[in-house]
């Protein structure tokens, strides 16, 4: 495995992979979730290269961009395992050097859940996005539902920017209990962690009062937004049921939908989704 935090030492290590190149981006302090996308990409691809770069434009003046969980040494060791090729990790001076002023603005579909809660978080992705895309050149690129959005928005760019490579989505890793893995998880106390299952809680409501038949998307709302406010540690962003593509809230789900939420434990931000 070749490590390298150059741009240019990447593009030149680059040149004699064997095709397909499958790209894992990641801010690293990896997690079971990350290791299921490089496993994918193991799967699907003859070389596999990941990136660990916690990236400073997708975090707002209050986030926590500081105190975002690290180590290095650890990611390294578990990508070794993972039979992985090349491990990019630049500075953020590297990818952002004096003057750097260009950015990857996508319409409509960021200006909606996180891109309301978070300005500026999705030109931020959509922009370390690109780069890596630009430097890596991967065939494919893996990505987890659990960030809906954010795959949502890195669809949209490839699609419109005619890149050459395509997106693969894979599926939600769990803990045991439900909570999606994040490495935001790390923030909470054992009482904290025990109250962020209410999101999963609040998401399964919805896929059993949906198999039930029920489609009025404010009804579904309701009960979720319920369920949530009995957990006193709970503090709800947004509750979420939109079209699958366009992200435009529902009247009725009548067509694929993303049910997304982001609630805070206490100061922790947590997000999840399903797909009905």
């Amino acid at each position: 495995m070749k490590v390298t935090e150059k741009i240019d030492d990447m593009k030149r290590l680059r040149q004699p992979l064997t095709e397909p190149v499958g790209l894992v981006p990641t801010m690293g302090y990896l997690h079971e979730g990350h290791l299921a996308l490089v496993r994918r990409a193991r799967e699907e691809n003859i070389s596999v290269v990941v990136s660990i770069f916690v990236n400073p434009t997708q975090f707002g003046p209050r986030e926590d961009f500081n105190r975002y969980p690290r180590d290095p040494q650890r990611d390294l060791t578990l990508l070794e395992k993972e039979r992985t090729d090349i491990v990019f990790m630049p500075s953020p001076a590297e990818m952002y050097p004096a003057q750097f002023n260009s950015w990857v603005e996508i319409g409509k579909v960021t200006e909606r859940l996180e891109g309301a809660s978070r300005p500026g978080h999705l030109r931020g992705v959509a922009t370390i996005c690109a780069k890596l895309f630009n430097i890596i050149q991967p065939t494919k690129a893996y990505f987890g539902q659990k960030d809906a959005q954010q795959l949502v928005v890195i669809k949209k760019m490839v699609a419109d920017l005619n890149m050459n490579l395509e997106i693969v989505t894979v599926p939600t890793v769990r803990e045991p209990d439900g909570l999606a893995m994040s490495s935001r998880n790390t923030y909470l106390n054992p009482e904290q962690r025990r109250a962020a299952i209410v999101l999963y809680q609040a998401l399964s409501l919805a896929q059993k009062l949906w198999s039930q038949g029920e489609r009025d998307a404010a009804k579904l709302r309701q009960q979720m937004t319920d369920l949530i406010c009995k957990q006193p540690l709970a503090n709800i962003d947004y509750i979420s049921i939109a079209n699958a593509e366009t992200l435009d809230e529902l009247d009725r789900v009548n067509t694929p939908a993303l049910v997304s939420l982001a609630v805070r434990i206490s100061n922790t931000r947590l997000i999840d989704n399903v797909v009905l």
